[in-house]
């Protein structure tokens, strides 16, 4: 039998896929929860064989809790996602996902991948991985880089320069520089420009 673990804040999909997956004889649904955090805490509670994880959730990005769970030896990942943007594949990859695919496949084709995944196998979709052997290099230095990543975080400029010991004026300016590259009109456009192509 394989243990799995489902997270997605949406609930009528959620329900959909616990639904449908327990119908498979040889899958059992352990847990299904609505948010990235609740993914990791369910994970390292049941150590499901794998955990389907939304990429867009509140709390952790399902990529994110993947990361949790993969240094908790928690379990196996699959990322399940609406939008398949350039440069989420390479961070899944970093990631040590399993399994990377599109919500739209049927629910007996994502039975056989996670059967895959369990078996020790790594499953991409044909076409995010196209998608990824297209995208652009990131026209971002590294601590321009960094800078967005903590304004995707909610920090202020101030709060970014004291994590990153830098000057404020230096945040600041790494900002304008990074806004500029991503014609951006603001830090938190440039910081979800930057996330949505995989570059933070």
């Amino acid at each position: 039998m394989i243990r799995i673990l489902i997270a997605d804040d949406e609930e009528l999909i959620r329900g959909a896929l616990v639904a449908l997956l327990s119908l498979e004889g040889d899958i059992e649904v352990v847990a299904d929860v609505s948010n990235g955090r609740a993914a990791v805490a369910a994970g390292t509670l049941h150590h499901p064989d794998i955990a389907l994880l939304d990429l867009e959730m509140p709390e952790l990005d399902g990529i994110e809790a993947a990361v949790e769970l993969h240094a908790a030896r928690a379990c196996q990942t699959i990322i399940v996602t609406r939008h398949a943007r350039p440069g989420t594949l390479k961070r899944a990859l970093t990631a040590h996902v399993r399994g990377f695919v599109p919500k739209s496949t049927p629910a007996s084709e994502l039975a056989s991948i996670i059967r895959a995944v369990a078996s020790g196998e790594r499953y991409i979709d044909a076409q995010l991985a196209a998608a990824a052997l297209t995208e652009e290099e990131s026209p971002l230095t590294a601590r321009e880089a960094d800078v967005l990543r903590l304004t995707r975080d909610g920090l202020p400029t101030k709060h970014i320069a004291k994590t990153l010991g830098l000057a404020h004026g230096t945040v600041r300016n790494h900002l304008s520089t990074a806004m500029a590259k991503l014609h951006a009109e603001s830090r938190i456009t440039a910081a979800a420009i930057a996330r949505d192509s995989g570059w933070i």
